[in-house]
């Protein structure tokens, strides 16, 4: 018995000597850094020639996060001034410092922003950067550069009439040729895309065509049973299949863009007029409700677009009334101070302020546009002095 209590004494001191010995500290990693950035160029202008050539490099200092370089993970984000990154152009690269634009990549995004052909636009860059699985991600500094997107042939030819209907069972024409105008001719809204508003009836099917009561040509779509593709898709001339119609009968905003060969269907939240009248010290004709017609009411154009041509005084106002001599509803603008809006701008339903004439009194023609391909809930209007 005396022995094992012994050997019991032996193993508790060793135990416990071994509990006395030290343990090395945890190695410590430092935080990372956010990287400085810098662009080749701050003006990019490339020709079509060069559309598979590098035309902007945009490269970095080291960003320190505790890992083998290689690691790395470098995000670059591209997007137009403003728009605060939501939806960037990104690429991303893994251990270097540096990352590639190449010119077709960097058109093409411009493009399928609708940006015009040959105008400049502003751009802002940035880099994130972060470990292989996007931890410790750190931003760094905004550059800003202006980027010219070049002219490249269309995906879909353009209609040589230049000219777009819309006819079928979706539409409130239905299936006869031709078609009702203006209400069902979609309006072009710039060099390869064309627009519409329209009340589609739910569950139907339509068809686009280039000349209204010919049925010789069409656009249509590969495979109209593809999900989703009543709210857009890919579309081609003389393709196979009708268009779908959205499920639900309703108000709604159809863009076809050639350019990128789709085209989009979103429900419209305005309100479309059938008629339109200006009204106010703008005016020849004053603040008087009703106003005089033919000579202050508006020329209807299409599906979604009103004209007017009209003498107009200098540094007054005038609002847009979808009935003569009514004063409950009317087009205006949320604020009438916003430097520029007299020659145009977003508009709205019954917003809040008189829209601003022009500076300069004279002869002004007036489109009030429903379809914009910009993110306009109610629509776009324009003021152009002419002799």
């Amino acid at each position: 018995m005396k022995k094992i209590s012994n050997l019991l004494l032996v193993a508790a001191l060793a135990l416990g000597f071994a509990s006395c010995d030290k343990v090395d500290d945890l190695p410590l990693y430092g935080a990372g850094t956010a990287s400085t950035i810098k662009a080749s160029a701050t003006t990019i202008a490339p020709a079509p020639a060069d559309s598979n050539n590098v035309v902007l490099s945009v490269s970095w200092t080291y960003p320190n996060h505790a890992t083998d370089s290689a690691n790395i993970k470098y995000t670059v984000q591209m997007d137009s001034a403003t728009k605060n990154f939501a939806a960037p152009y990104t690429v991303v690269v893994m251990g270097k410092p540096k990352a590639d634009f190449i010119a077709k990549e960097l058109n093409n995004f411009l493009l399928s922003r609708s940006y015009a052909f040959n105008v400049p636009v502003t751009m802002e860059i940035r880099m994130i950067s972060s470990y292989a699985n996007n931890n410790e991600q750190l931003k760094s500094n905004v550059i800003v550069v202006t980027v010219t997107p070049y002219k490249v042939p269309p995906k879909v030819a353009l209609p040589t009439t230049l000219k777009l209907f819309i006819v079928g069972a979706a539409t409130q024409g239905g299936w006869d040729n031709p078609v009702p105008t203006p209400s069902q001719e979609l309006a072009r809204l710039n060099e390869t895309t064309w627009g519409g508003i329209f009340q589609l009836n739910g569950g139907q099917q339509y068809l686009l065509l280039p000349t209204n009561g010919d049925w010789g040509n069409k656009f249509a779509v590969p495979n109209g049973s593809l999900a989703g593709l009543s709210a857009g898709g890919d579309f081609a001339f003389n393709a196979a299949d009708n268009f779908p119609g959205p499920a639900d009968g309703g108000w709604y905003k159809l863009i076809v863009d050639f350019q990128t060969g789709k085209f989009k269907v979103t429900p419209y939240t305005g309100v479309l007029p059938t008629n339109l009248f200006m009204v106010g010290d703008a005016t020849p004709g004053g603040w008087d409700n009703p106003v005089p017609v033919p000579s202050q009411q508006f020329t209807r154009l299409n599906s979604s677009q009103w004209q007017l041509t009209v003498m107009m005084n200098a540094g007054k106002s005038y609002l847009v009334l979808p009935v003569n001599g009514d004063w409950t509803n009317k087009y205006s603008v949320a604020n009438g101070s916003l430097p520029g809006l007299s020659a145009g701008g977003e508009f709205g339903y019954n917003f809040n302020d008189n829209i601003p004439g022009p500076a300069v009194g004279g002869n002004y023609k007036v489109l009030f546009d429903f379809a914009t391909v910009e993110n306009y809930p109610h629509g776009k209007f324009t003021v152009t002095k002419v002799p």
